[in-house]
């Protein structure tokens, strides 16, 4: 497992102030058109907002028994420490649950911020009181034993073609998951809060009845 690059600021106090379609837009407009995960990954839990740096693992479906169960899962787990976000590249399995009330209980204990995979989770029975966000791609009652395996730990993973690094950061909301690059995501949130400072003014024109085509002219904001 290679070293978490050199994080010089952190931006998750930046990040909760802000929402996924802003990023989105400021993304596109610095040349990252494609930085939003596929549209079925959705929050699983009340927690539906999440934010942090990107912590990769990748999961794949087996067919057999393990002779050491939940070995790299477990490592991926205790390699996290506070403010990432757990980010599984899981094959979009549906067999299983990846995710449960056990391994929220020890990322809670660490300063994890929530997981994101394409996989399931279970136990929500418990999870859904934790203040925890998960997302995924549905829920299973079936344990991950013989049927899903982390297989790498801390290695760059690419979900829906947008690629996700250790050290790159993250924010979900109710519209889903954006994957900011480490190297322009100063730039991002700072652009992103310009962008939502506008938004508001433009927002008050709108709530007066001002028609729309000459506030976007005015503004440039829609």
């Amino acid at each position: 497992m290679k070293k978490s690059p050199v994080v010089s600021t952190d931006f998750t106090a930046a990040l909760e102030s802000l929402y996924s379609a802003v990023l989105a837009d400021v993304l596109d407009s610095l040349g990252y058109r494609y930085q939003a995960l596929p549209a079925h990954i959705r929050p699983l839990t009340p927690a539906k907002k999440i934010c942090g740096r990107v912590f990769p693992a990748m999961a794949r479906a087996t067919y057999k028994l393990p002779a050491k169960p939940y070995e790299l899962e477990i490592a991926a787990v205790d390699a996290l420490v506070r403010g990432d976000v757990l980010v599984v590249d899981a094959g979009e399995d549906q067999s299983c649950a990846l995710w449960g009330e056990l391994l929220t209980t020890a990322c809670l204990a660490k300063g994890a911020r929530g997981v994101v995979m394409t996989a399931c989770t279970r136990d929500m029975w418990k999870i859904r009181d934790l203040n925890f966000p998960v997302y995924g791609i549905g829920w299973h009652p079936g344990d991950s034993k013989g049927r899903l395996d982390v297989i790498t730990v801390g290695e760059p993973i690419s979900i829906g073609g947008v690629r996700a690094r250790r050290g790159d950061w993250l924010l979900g909301d109710e519209d889903g998951v954006v994957i900011i690059p480490q190297e322009v995501a100063a730039e991002a949130i700072r652009l992103a809060q310009e962008k939502v400072s506008g938004e508001n003014v433009v927002r008050e024109e709108l709530a007066r009845g001002v028609p729309v085509g000459e506030v976007f002219r005015k503004y440039g904001i829609l």
